[in-house]
């Protein structure tokens, strides 16, 4: 579907049966039906998904009584106590849908959708409601009280067309425990059964286990004779669980499988690892590779036999376990788990059937199918698990013939190879000949040293097998009363790796028989049963019954209960007291509105509802005693889990996992032993104030949390373990102020976390703690004057649903076509007078022509994929402004804009090359009849079918149709064993989708991600682009080649290549000639057919293709004379033998695609055998070569030769050379610029202080005064980001944690430096758990972009920016290749700016780039290392922020004003003081810092500010904003004489408006404001001169440029100073200048800075290169001649020399 409103359509005209919600739970076990709220209270239903339900329910029938069959309002639901009381309030919000909201401008009732866009309701809930109606009676309308059609509520503005679709992750919140996945409520509905008696709609909840991909249910389990009737029967009545069933050896073989080779074991190394792995390090042939991943994919999943886990297909990509360039491959694969799609009928069919109707190719389809067997069944894909083979052959899923097929395993069906035999087996025979991990249970490949012995730290196969057979009783334990097999025994959580070593070895070597192992094996249970622990949840592990009598929280009583059985965890859980330790008390969830409305606190920060400082520390607070809570679906996640979920954003991330450490423990870098948030505090891991607020916030939710023991504990057992202690107790009992750390946002006290949870309140429906926020409306105030004015202008409306109406400009204002923000953006633009009401007029207007142009079927173009807005054309420069007018205003027709050449061409693309003519015949055919009678060969046909794909469309030459892949399979223009390929070449068009994000990609995008093969994406990009232009999948059309640049979706570097074809770019061959072509000129050779216009390729007739037929290999003869071509191999595995080319191209050297183009190039005569001979024989020594790879150290880890290639650090023939063994790996490396790539080229290590000579290293050089923490801060984190911490005096080099322990580095800088080392050794990706670069985790908002490109900028000056995953430094091309890296980032490092320059000379007070401190340096003669040389004058001793903090405290002054007046009081105070904002404050600090200012200057300013604030802020119209008193004084434009007399009321603001000298740096000066034609006397403005063609345009620009900079553009005529945006409304300038002249603007506005934010002056902005130099100071002059500097910030001019100050 591709929006929901589409069902609801069909709907409303009676085509279907209108039903009504989910009305409650039918349970298949009992045959009973309950309501939603009792199945949640039996925990059958999540919490979450009972409410969302019931929320559906009331928007819209009303709560609904299943078993009565009665349906209530909300009110009435809650007294008949068919919902819980505490969800009342929650309901009563959600049946507003239909009772109507109201609308706080109008008091109008207005619906769901209106109240969504008027903010009344969060977007998501918003949206939920609607789907939920959509899916049930149809929209309501809660004026008329009815329901409407979708056609009609989009009429009466109470929906948006397109606004759902069925793929909306924020839909999907409905979890269904019978298949055990999220839905949408439209999917769920599809779930129900209906009751026949009532028509009511039921959820069916069973008995579910958990299969492949989804739940299964126990009847589906005993219709695949997996279980039996009487497991069946218990499982209903309860005798047996699921648990039990799953403990069934047969059962959960068909639900999980056997396990499919997961990966390889180096045996003389006992290194395991992945295959993918084994492939990179040269271990594996690809051929073999990729053979055993799409064996893994196909029976279930990819394995990790490392972490022992497992991923589907995107998962596995996402956590590198395998790369991009078999994403496609494996894609396909795992089909045969999740089903393929039938394009004849449209259903899911199984592997075996795909095979049967030619979908997949025979030879791979059997190799699946025999893994899949060979590991526990065929897979039944709709129903997730696999089968036994009758069940497989009733449902069509296998049948004897291909039974007997795979049971006869001739050399067709070995579709595997072993690599240490060199021979193709069975994928049964290659798992009989692996070893099992004792550790994980996983079957691995061997990989054998040349002894051939065994290894016997693994478990062979044949022992497997033999301990599978023998059954076993079992008496107690999870398997009391089963008979299982020895294996699954030896195999579970009663043996550890050691015991199954050891049994195994003893069995190997005749010492234990199979009876003694079995008496062994039960003694081993019974005893683990008798000693087994007691588990209980704790906050993040499984505590035991033990760890709880040693923590004194139960008795040794309690302790001897349990054992005996005479108590259950649960009943001892149930005791509040141990509860509270295990689990805790709740801390703060979220923010409760004052319209009942629940937010998460990341979310109120975002909407501004919280101060981002204030948002920060209550998250802290959640990490630091559990989790992080989503109040809303009643969530608690961890850190990572909660970026994931998008509970909170990654900007908060590493902060958030820092304050996590409070529960998971810290690290004690001096013994890597694991620590509490105390012991951290002592060690000064952690900032005392900090430590103090999240200790205080574990002591009010339950107590101080032991990190070891994962769980809360009593204060006397804190004492014991040195977790707490008397003096910090003593601090925390008796709060002052400075241990206050939280902050009650309602009225700014700050608080104790108790204190603050004391002013909460209870969620009655989760019984969560929220934070409740007191009504501060930030909303503009209309007053009745605005809203007359509103009412009384009348609008003309050409669209939508007020055309033809009369309209009033409040109807418009308050209409769904505005969101909330844009709504009060225009009320405070109004109320300010910066936009009048005929702008206002035109701006509403303008939106709602674009938004109802955009629905208008009537403006729409076919595109190839579905329909385009014309809106669409003019955004993607594919019509102009000019048609666009034309056509919304009537003048020209779609049809006219269709006859354009160029929009045909975006729109439809031109002809590909459809078809084949035959000459002198003049016979069409298709391509693939042309393949059929042997005119084209299956390659050149695909090809040619792959560009048609990819171009748009699949053509039906002869009936001149254009058909998708799907349609032209059905019409059979295409074959079935093509349709796979040519899938995947549509995607070109349709979009690839991102294993990554999940997003939709384009072509170019995906070949840059490696998804696709690049020589693949070439040939279609080229085919894409001389059809027509590169396509855009999303909207699915040709574009511009700027527009595509811009999108994204191509780039210079592949222009270039597509613009100078080698051959290798030629992708397409011309049968004719044999020659390889581009897709260009393959179009050149073509003849346009007359009655079509589409281009078809002409060849020769008849007899020409009969003697091309005779040219051309039957399969038969290839594979005949490959068998008796014998070669002889010099390397590798067939050293020294002769071998049939047959079985060389069929080994696991070559991938299935290289062995069918060797097939293909034969059968077409374009390669002898001799040449198939020479390419396979050099393919193989290549790998060979490559297979033992010289490695090298990296940063941390090592490096081989092959990756020096790939990253370009040495070229192609020294990297041969190293292959060859002609050239030591050692001594390449040994060599600039290789080293540098490797090791780097040396950070500042140390300080060398003069005259004395004395060498000391950085963070000595801070404790002794000589640099400032900030500056040792900053130079020890370059250290750690570009390798290692140094130690100068011994030349050693440590990482963060060794630099700790040998005392290098002290504890307050540990947790920064580990943070800024992860720039080394990468950061965690919390939405992929990947490992990430520093670039991309800076782009991921993991750490601050100042940061990051600091960071960044060392490691360049360093040797070059660092891949964490291949641990050593990239050439900056190769970094931008890899995504390290980015050309706006690199412009900026290679040539930063005075704000990009993050590092600081203590000499010279300058700051500086990495490269240039640097440069500073000398070297030392003896070690070679950097030291950074520092004076020791008096004059180089720089005051550091204590020092200055010091002579602040130190100074007392009497300040007669505000609340300090009659005191002494010291300076820092009144700094701290409320009056003073935190930018003033850090500014006068900064200007003392650089001696711009004196402490009596500062103590003046001061003085003024408080005088001011405290009496009455006098302000006065500055160029853009009111301008305070003080601010006047402080910037030397008024005496301390005239600010007292204008605070005390002597001097009005009447009198300093006719000051002349105040005005000319409040208002805007002279500027030159227009032209005066001398002959008429005629006045008229820059711009009307420009158009009578009195002033060329240059000079006209120059003029008006100078206006807008220097305060306003000006209309001489009317005598009116206008901003640009008002100059453009009224006419005063052409809009074409409007952009140019809003930039000159910012010279009064000011410019962003990019880099922090923060508003910056003309001056500043040119400084910073952000605009052209020439003009920045043509623009300066004019400030300078009309009066002064303007300070953008303040919104006045300032005296030269205050401009200087304020630089």
């Amino acid at each position: 579907m591709d929006s929901l409103s589409q069902d609801t359509e069909v709907k409303q005209k009676g085509h279907t049966e209108v039903h009504g919600p989910v009305a409650g739970i039918f349970l298949e076990k009992t045959k009973e039906k309950i309501t939603i709220y009792q199945a949640m209270k039996k925990r059958l239903l999540k919490p979450g998904t009972a409410l969302a339900l019931l929320e559906a329910q009331a928007a819209t029938v009303g709560i609904v009584d299943p078993i009565n069959n009665r349906m209530f309002p909300v009110a009435d639901a809650v007294r008949e106590g068919i919902v819980g009381p505490e969800m009342k309030e929650k309901l009563l919000t959600a049946e507003k849908a239909i009772s109507g909201y109201v609308d706080s401008y109008t008091n109008q009732i207005i619906s769901v959708f209106q109240a969504m866009q008027k903010d009344l309701v969060p977007r998501d809930y918003g949206l939920r409601l609607l789907e939920a109606q959509i899916a049930t009676q149809g929209l309501f309308d809660p004026v008329e009280k009815t329901n409407i059609s979708v056609k009609s509520a989009i009429q009466k503005g109470y929906y948006e067309k397109g606004l759902l679709n069925n793929q909306m992750s924020e839909l999907k919140v409905f979890y269904n425990p019978s298949t055990q996945e999220n839905l949408n409520y439209q999917n769920l509905l599809k779930k129900c059964t209906v009751e026949p008696d009532t028509g009511l709609l039921l959820l069916p909840v069973c008995i579910t286990f958990k299969g492949l991909r989804r739940g299964i249910s126990s009847t589906e389990l005993l219709e695949s004779k997996i279980i039996d009737k009487e497991t069946f029967d218990d499982l209903q009545k309860g005798k047996t669980t699921t648990q039990d069933v799953m403990l069934m050896e047969t059962v959960r073989e068909y639900l999980e499988g056997k396990g499919s080779i997961a990966g390889i074991v180096v045996l003389s190394s006992n290194q395991r690892m992945s295959i993918y792995k084994a492939m990179k390090q040269g271990i594996l042939m690809p051929g073999t590779t990729l053979v055993l991943l799409e064996a893994q994919a196909a029976t279930g999943f990819m394995i990790d036999p490392v972490e022992n886990k497992k991923f589907t297909v995107d998962e596995a990509i996402k956590n590198k376990l395998v790369g991009p360039e078999y994403h496609a491959k494996l894609c396909s694969a795992e089909r045969a788990v999740t089903g393929y799609k039938d394009p004849y009928s449209g259903e899911t069919i199984s592997l075996f059937q795909a095979l049967s109707k030619d979908l997949i190719v025979k030879e791979h389809g059997i190799r699946l199918l025999e893994a899949q067997i060979a590991t526990g069944g065929i897979i039944d894909p709709i129903n997730s698990h696999r089968l036994p083979t009758e069940v497989a052959y009733k449902r069509g899923y296998f049948n004897e013939e291909m039974n007997a097929i795979l049971e006869d395993s001739g050399d067709d069906t070995k579709g595997f190879f072993d690599p240490n035999t060199e021979e193709n087996l069975t994928y049964l025979q290659l798992m009989e000949r692996c070893v099992i991990d004792p550790i994980t249970g996983m079957c691995l490949l061997p990989l054998l040293n040349k002894t051939g012995r065994l290894n016997f730290n693994f478990i062979d196969y044949q022992t497997k097998m033999t301990f599978k057979e023998e059954k076993v009783k079992v008496t107690c334990g999870k398997y009391m009363g089963m008979t299982v097999s020895l294996w699954e025994l030896l195999m579970s959580e009663y043996f550890d790796e050691h015991q199954r070593r050891d049994i195994i070895q003893k069995h190997r070597e005749g010492k234990l028989s199979i009876k003694m192992i079995i008496t062994t094996v039960l003694e081993v249970i019974e005893k683990s049963v008798k000693t087994t622990q007691v588990i209980f949840e704790g906050i993040r592990e499984t505590v035991t019954a033990k760890q709880l009598v040693e923590a004194d929280i139960i008795s040794e009583e309690v302790l001897d209960d349990l054992k005996k059985g005479k108590k259950s965890v649960k009943e001892v859980t149930e005791d509040e007291n141990v509860n509270m330790y295990l689990q805790g008390k709740d801390s703060i969830a979220g923010i409760l509105l004052p319209d009942s409305q629940i937010m998460t606190i990341y979310q109120a920060r975002q909407k501004g509802k919280l101060m981002p400082g204030t948002a920060l520390i209550l998250l802290e607070a959640q990490a630091a005693t559990g989790f992080i809570i989503d109040p809303i679906g009643n969530r608690k996640f961890s850190v990572d889990d909660a970026v994931k979920a998008k509970i909170v954003g990654p900007d908060v991330c590493q902060k958030l996992r820092s304050a996590e450490k409070a529960v998971t423990g810290y690290k004690n870098p001096y013994d890597g032993k694991i620590i509490s948030l105390f012991q951290a505090m002592q060690k000064d891991l952690i900032l005392k104030d900090h430590g103090i607020r999240l200790l205080e916030a574990q002591i009010a939710t339950g107590g101080i949390i032991d990190p070891v023991n994962s769980h809360r504990i009593p204060v006397h057992v804190a004492y014991k373990r040195g977790y707490f202690n008397e003096e910090m107790n003593q601090i925390l009992n008796d709060p002052s102020d400075d241990t206050k750390g939280f902050f009650d946002p309602n009225n700014q006290d700050n608080l104790t976390y108790l204190q603050l949870m004391a002013r909460c309140v209870k969620d009655p429906s989760t019984g969560l703690c929220l934070l409740p926020l007191q009504s501060k409306s930030n909303k503009i105030n209309i007053d009745d004057n605005i809203r007359e004015t509103f009412k009384t202008t009348t609008v003309t409306v050409k669209y939508g649903r007020f055309k033809g109406k009369h309209t009033t400009l409040w109807d418009l204002i308050n209409s769904e076509y505005l969101s909330e923000d844009k709504r009060q953006e225009f009320f405070k633009l109004f109320k300010s007078r910066k936009i009048t009401i005929e702008q206002l007029i035109v701006t509403i207007l303008e939106i709602i022509e674009s938004k109802e142009i955009k629905q208008q079927a009537g403006l729409n173009f076919e595109g190839l994929r579905g329909e385009i807005s014309v809106v669409d054309l003019l955004e993607l420069e594919i019509v102009d402004e000019k048609t666009y007018s034309s056509l919304i205003h009537g003048k020209m027709t779609i049809t006219d804009v269709m006859k354009m050449d160029s929009v045909r061409a975006y729109l439809q693309g031109k002809s590909c090359v459809a078809g084949v003519i035959l000459q002198p015949s003049n016979q069409k055919l298709s391509i693939k009849e042309a393949q059929r009678i042997g005119i084209l060969t299956p390659g050149t046909a695909l090809c040619l079918l792959e560009a048609q794909a990819a171009t748009g469309f699949i053509v039906d030459p002869l009936k001149n149709k254009k058909l998708t892949v799907e349609q032209a399979l059905k019409e059979k223009v295409i074959g079935p064993q093509m349709h796979e390929k040519l899938l995947s070449a549509e995607r070109a068009v349709t979009g690839y989708r991102d294993p990554y994000t999940g997003q939709k990609i384009s072509l170019f995008q995906a070949l840059k991600k490696d998804l696709i093969v690049k020589q693949h994406g070439i040939r279609l990009l080229e085919a894409q682009i001389a059809t027509g232009g590169i396509i855009d999948p999303l909207k699915c059309l040709h574009l511009p080649l700027e527009v595509a640049y811009r999108k994204g979706y191509f780039d210079a570097e592949l222009n270039q290549i597509l613009s100078d074809p080698a051959d290798d770019t030629k992708g397409f061959f011309d049968p004719n000639t044999q020659a390889n072509l581009t897709y260009m000129e393959m179009l050149g050779r073509c003849v346009k057919d007359k009655e079509t216009g589409l281009f078809l390729l002409p060849l020769n007739d008849t007899t020409k293709a009969k003697g091309t037929k005779a040219k051309m290999y039957t399969d038969t003869e290839i594979k005949q004379e490959f068998e008796k071509t014998a070669v002889s191999v010099s390397v590798g595995r067939y050293s020294g033998k002769s071998i049939s080319l047959w079985d060389l191209i069929h080994s696991g050297y070559f991938t299935e695609d290289q062995r069918l183009e060797f097939i293909e190039k034969y059968r077409t005569r374009k390669m002898s055998t001799e040449t198939i001979i020479t390419l396979v024989i050099s393919t193989i020594e290549e790998l060979e070569k490559s297979e033992t790879p010289k490695m090298i150290m990296g940063l941390r880890k090592p490096v081989s030769a092959q990756q020096l290639w790939d990253s370009d650090i040495i070229d192609a023939d020294i990297y041969k050379q190293v292959k060859e063994g002609k050239l030591p790996f050692e001594t390449v490396t040994q060599h600039e610029p290789v080293r540098g790539y490797l090791k780097g080229t040396g950070s500042i290590a140390g300080i060398k202080v003069h005259p004395s000579q004395k060498v000391m290293s950085i963070y000595e050089a801070k404790k002794k005064d000589l640099l400032t923490p900030g500056i040792a801060l900053v130079l020890l984190e370059a250290q750690a980001a570009t390798g290692w911490v140094i130690d100068p005096l011994k030349n050693k080099f440590y990482a963060v944690e060794e630099a700790a322990r040998e005392k290098v580095i002290g504890p307050d800088v540990h947790e920064q430096l580990l943070s800024a080392e992860r720039a080394v050794i990468g950061y965690k990706d919390p939405y992929t758990d990947a490992t990430i670069s520093l670039f991309e985790a800076m782009n991921e908002q993991l750490i601050k972009r100042s940061d990051g490109i600091r960071l960044l900028e060392a490691q360049i000056a360093t040797g070059g920016i660092i891949d964490p995953n291949q641990s050593h430094r990239l050439p900056v091309h190769v970094a931008i290749k890899k995504g390290c890296l980015d050309g706006e980032i690199s412009k900026i490092l290679l040539n930063p700016a005075d704000d990009a320059k993050g590092f600081f000379d203590p000499n010279t007070k300058e700051n500086l780039s990495y490269l240039q401190l640097i440069k500073r340096c000398e070297k030392d003669p003896k070690t070679g290392l950097l030291l950074l040389p520092l004076y020791e004058k008096e004059s180089h001793v720089f005051p550091t922020d204590e020092k200055i903090v010091l002579a602040f405290k130190n100074k007392t002054i009497a300040m007669n004003a505000g609340k300090f007046k009659n005191k002494e009081v010291t300076l820092w105070e009144v700094l701290l003081s409320e009056y003073i904002s935190e930018q003033k404050r850090e500014q006068l600090i900064q200007q003392y810092k650089t001696g711009a200012m004196k402490i009596e200057e500062i103590i003046e300013i001061l003085t003024v500010i408080i005088t001011e604030i405290s009496s009455k802020e006098r302000k006065f119209k500055g160029l853009r904003k009111q301008v305070s008193a003080s601010e006047l004084y402080e910037s030397k434009i008024i005496s301390k004489e005239l600010f007292t007399q204008i605070i005390q009321g002597d001097v009005t603001e009447e009198n300093v408006n006719k000051m002349e000298s105040i005005q000319k740096y409040l208002g805007a000066t002279n500027c030159i404001a227009g032209v005066r034609v001398e002959s008429t006397k005629k006045v008229m403005s820059i711009y009307e001169a420009k158009t009578k063609s009195l002033l060329t345009p240059g000079t006209s620009l120059v003029l008006l440029e100078a206006q807008a900079a220097t305060g306003f553009v000006i209309d001489p005529v009317n005598n009116k100073k206008l901003s640009v945006e008002e100059a453009v409304v009224q006419g005063v300038v052409g809009s074409e200048w409007k952009n140019k002249l809003l930039s000159a603007e910012r010279a009064v506005t000011g410019y962003k800075d990019p880099y922090t934010g923060d508003t910056i002056s003309l001056f500043q902005a040119l400084k910073k290169d952000l605009i052209v130099k020439d003009h920045g100071i043509r623009l300066l002059e004019a400030q300078i001649a009309t009066g002064g500097i303007i300070d953008p910030v303040h919104s006045h001019r300032v005296p030269v020399q205050v401009a200087y100050q304020r630089g």
